[in-house]
């Protein structure tokens, strides 16, 4: 079985339920979904000072870790994704652990923190300063950096597959393709796919399912499986 780790799109939030309605849209072609802050009780690590990017790494990996050990899943086909805040924690969890080594789909995610800080609103910078570290200033300036995904390119193994809409202010499309291109450059399998028009969350029908199409192409070659789906536009796959 395959096991998607489903992240929600903002580190103090649960999922919502377009969320949940991807998560029936995988099970029905037969993933195993463990689904991160699924209630508001996950929030609790994630909104302790200064903890994004630690507790909600953990959270993914060891409940993926737990889900092996149990053999409900096969820890040789895990697969994690996440849109926004879910998208940081999903690189940052191939940044600081390993035990997703094979498909990734990231939305909008952020990759280099200082730049989120410059590009958010006041509030949402506010969050940012709970969240991780105070900004500007000497002591939040190497948090930002050591929790960066961008700054641990030199750790990642495993396929990635990003989305991105072209009209984001909240995560620049350059995040994503600094990051799709440094991934190339190390002959590592992963797709770019940019949406015009689109800014943070895609609301175009067509473009949403495009994303989701995308997304199970891109694990289907990466995994060895077939989709069931008549896949419309499949994305153009470097290094496979």
């Amino acid at each position: 079985m395959r096991l998607s780790s489903n992240q929600a799109q903002s580190p103090t939030s649960v999922l919502d339920e377009s969320r949940r309605r991807r998560s029936r849209r995988r099970l029905s072609r037969q993933y195993g979904i463990d689904s991160i802050r699924e209630t508001k009780q996950g929030q609790t690590q994630t909104q302790e000072k200064n903890t994004w990017g630690i507790c909600d790494v953990e959270d993914c990996c060891e409940g993926a870790r737990y889900l092996v050990k149990q053999k409900l899943v096969d820890g040789k086909r895990l697969t994690i994704d996440g849109g926004s805040a879910g998208g940081f924690t999903t690189l940052a969890a191939l940044a600081f652990d390993n035990v997703f080594t094979r498909a990734v789909a990231s939305t909008a995610s952020p990759t280099w923190l200082r730049c989120n800080w410059k590009h958010t609103s006041s509030s949402r910078a506010i969050d940012l300063d709970q969240l991780i570290a105070p900004w500007p200033g000497p002591k939040g300036r190497p948090v930002y950096d050591e929790r960066s995904p961008i700054n641990h390119v030199d750790k990642l193994k495993c396929s990635v597959i990003f989305f991105q809409g072209d009209e984001d202010k909240i995560v620049p499309p350059n995040q994503s393709e600094t990051m799709y291109e440094a991934l190339k450059k190390k002959g590592i399998t992963t797709s770019y796919v940019l949406f015009e028009g689109e800014q943070h969350g895609f609301r175009k029908k067509e473009n949403v399912i495009a994303c989701l199409e995308g997304e199970l192409y891109f694990f289907g070659k990466v995994l060895g499986f077939q989709p069931a789906d008549d896949i419309k536009e499949p994305p153009k796959i470097d290094n496979l």
